[in-house]
């Protein structure tokens, strides 16, 4: 007991140090094009092995050639020299379910194909190829000057951005895409390559590939199977070609190398793909206003809804099933933001970003000619984000009011079918979908629900308004009812507008005034309409308006941090464009006296099964593969490794990435992030930013053990 105890103490000393990592030592989404200049150094003081010619070169064939976009949002890895393709089972997951019927539920019972003719086609989805990376800034931006109006501005980029395309030297199976980088200030073309017959090869069961759902979501210890493995195919010619049974498998300039070898906490990992979005540049007042003012508005509306729904989706499984999706989807981001708010203030994110803009303040005394040009820049920022505020709680507020409340769904149903047959566009068939929609949010159960979740919602909704954003039709109906959101709830609800029949009455007829005249007199649709167009009509106007404002300043903002700060190597916000990501596996002191290891194994997951569960349920040959520990040439010492956790700044859009070792093989698929370390996509800090992935050696044990289809891991180039 005793040296266990002091094992553990160990451990943990040795894991607090993390907290004085550099900050620099992981930060960032690099641009490939920039590695050899601005990063090469640093990736092989931590480790690497190969050159940044070998992740990204417009010469010759690399890292990036195996790299793709998945379907519009995720990233995935070429694996084999037959364009086998590895992501996550979540990016996967709409593919999965579409093939999934009643009779053969492959999303429930996992799937496989035995060969390329079981292979199964996917008309919708697509994967791009990043071919070449070139910098236009000076075209993009020829002509342009600081006297133009933001419209002015914005024409002038767009025709430079024409001409550009058409001077691109492209060949015809390859489309240009071109992106504003640095708030603006920098212009990058992508040549890429579009691929639109991808087809599902396997996938394991769910509940292996989503193990943990929504509880394990953000949250470490890990033990999710989050992989499905596709195929890309081509023409003869391997160009991109529409699905056919006549193309043939997509030959690979580069596919990526397996390891089997493992990793050592500290060693160096890469991630490279196209992460979502990021706004690491915000001054102190906007990550302040972040976690202490706007995250909490929609915190606390949607922990309201959640609990209402959760507590009758545990009462029936009808309900159960048919919220599910929504729930999920509700939970994501609201864990999010509760990790990201945490993360801000632990960090003292604030309190270090007013430091930087004091020493970016301070290097202007030194250039008096860049104090005239940048002095009022943080003062006008820090003015425009005080404008902000008010309409952006009222944005936040109303935006998840609406969504969550399903009678302000349904009046945007209604104002569609008016607007239409005031225009004259309006036909059957538009008309039958909506009313089969406004149908479904009437319906008894979903009312019933609604309304429970009215008081408390609209309680906190007209609390958290700012009173002068908040509609007079909402004050005035609150007042009638003395104030009492439960008689508000009563007189509202008991409009028959709100039931089958008052649906079927309002489609029946194709007159817009006699409907209008019908809803203009009812005090539900008052109330909720109220919502909706001070909404539209109000809020984001002056939203908008300040937010362009802000866009404005933080342009000129970026691109004096650069001027003022020679010395530093900046990274651009992600953008969903090709980047690279590198640090280094490792654990971290959660909080005190918590301290997380960076490996997990099945061993984890097996502690956690618990029988026909929803999220902990787990299929009965895995269950036996872990009691006979047979887990083939995949396991290390006895145990079978299942997830990992390192340094590298990720974001959504990182879902799929492949994981990289210093000698460029794989050794893991990205698939999200630590909770305590969500703020990363506004403030990066090493000491508690982590990103998981699934060890790739679990992923292929999974195929090979557990799928039955060993022939894949053949198709690999495997290093022992």
């Amino acid at each position: 007991m005793y040296k266990t105890r002091n094992i553990i103490i160990v451990i943990c000393t040795l894991l607090s140090a993390l907290w004085v990592i550099p900050a620099h030592a992981a930060e960032g989404m690099w641009i490939p094009l920039f590695l050899k200049k601005l990063n090469e150094t640093e990736m092989k003081s931590l480790g690497m092995k190969i050159s940044a010619e070998d992740i990204y070169s417009a010469n010759r064939s690399g890292i990036k050639d195996a790299v793709v976009l998945f379907g519009g949002g995720c990233t995935g890895e070429v694996v084999s020299p037959e364009g086998l393709l590895l992501t996550n089972h979540h990016c996967g997951y709409s593919v999965i379910a579409e093939h999934s019927t009643i009779e053969n539920n492959i999303l429930e019972n996992g799937f496989f194909a035995r060969d390329k003719s079981e292979e199964l086609v996917n008309p919708s989805l697509s994967v791009t190829f990043i071919k070449r990376i070139e910098e236009v800034t000076d075209e993009a931006l020829k002509g342009v000057s600081g006297k133009m109006t933001p419209a002015e501005r914005k024409s002038k980029i767009e025709s430079n951005l024409e001409k550009i395309r058409k001077r691109a030297r492209i060949e015809p199976w390859q489309n240009i895409e071109i992106k504003p980088f640095f708030k603006d200030n920098r212009y990058f073309m992508f040549i890429r390559e579009t691929y639109t017959d991808v087809r599902l090869v396997g996938c394991p069961p769910v509940s292996v590939g989503k193990f943990g759902s929504e509880t394990d979501n953000w949250v470490w210890p890990r033990h999710t199977g989050d992989f499905s493995v596709f195929r890309i195919y081509a023409g003869k010619d391997n160009h991109p070609a529409a699905p056919s049974p006549d193309n043939v498998p997509y030959r690979p300039d580069h596919y990526l190398p397996i390891s089997l070898s493992g990793f050592d906490e500290g060693d160096f990992t890469l991630v490279f793909g196209f992460p979502g979005r990021t706004d690491e540049y915000l001054p102190a007042i906007a990550l302040s206003q972040t976690a202490e003012a706007r995250n909490p508005v929609k915190i606390g509306l949607r922990d309201i809804a959640l609990k209402s729904w959760g507590e009758e989706m545990r009462a029936n499984d009808t309900v159960k099933l048919a919220y599910a999706n929504r729930y999920s989807s509700l939970a994501n981001a609201w864990k999010k933001w509760q990790g990201e708010s945490l993360g801000l203030r632990r960090t003292k994110a604030a309190d270090r970003k007013k430091a930087y803009e004091s020493a970016f303040l301070d290097s202007l005394t030194a250039h008096p000619e860049k104090s005239a040009a940048y002095g009022s820049l943080l003062p006008g920022l820090y003015a425009a984000y005080e404008k902000l505020l008010p309409y952006g709680i009222a944005y936040d507020a109303t935006n998840e009011y609406t969504s969550i409340n399903d009678i302000c769904r349904l009046e945007k149903i209604l104002q569609q079918y008016v607007s239409g047959l005031e225009k004259g566009t309006m036909n059957n068939r538009k008309a039958d979908s909506l009313k089969k929609k406004a149908l479904e949010y009437v319906s008894s159960r979903t009312i019933a629900i609604d309304r429970k979740t009215f008081v408390p919602l609209t309680e906190f909704y007209v609390a958290n308004m700012p009173d002068s954003l908040l509609p007079s039709p909402v004050k005035e109906l609150l007042s009638s009812c003395g104030g009492d959101f439960s008689a508000l709830s009563g007189q509202l609800y008991s409009s028959p507008l709100f039931t089958p029949e008052g649906i079927e009455a309002v489609f029946s007829t194709s007159d817009a005034a006699a409907i209008k005249s019908r809803l203009d007199y009812d005090p539900g649709f008052v109330f909720f309409q109220s919502i909706a167009d001070n909404f539209r009509k109000k809020i984001i106007p002056a939203y908008k308006q300040y937010d362009d404002e802000i866009a404005a300043l933080m342009k000129d903002y970026m691109k004096a941090q650069t001027e003022i700060f020679t010395n530093k190597a900046f990274f651009p916000d992600a953008n969903l464009t090709l980047r690279a990501s590198y640090g280094q596996v490792k654990g971290m002191q959660a909080r005190d006296g918590l301290c997380y290891l960076p490996q997990t194994y099945l061993d984890g997951v097996i502690e956690k099964y618990v029988p026909g569960d929803y999220e902990y349920d787990l299929p009965e040959r895995l269950i036996e593969l872990y009691n006979a520990k047979d887990y083939g040439r995949y396991g290390q010492n006895g145990r079978m490794p299942v997830c990992f956790i390192a340094t590298n700044h990720t974001s959504g859009g990182n879902s799929g990435s492949p994981v990289i070792n210093a000698r460029g093989e794989l050794i893991g698929l990205n698939f999200d992030r630590l909770w305590e370390g969500t703020m990363s996509d506004l403030s990066y800090d090493p000491s508690i930013c982590r990103n998981i992935m699934v060890d790739i050696r679990y992923v292929l044990f999974l195929i090979d053990k557990l799928g039955g289809a060993g022939y894949l891991v053949d198709e690999m180039s495997i290093k022992e």
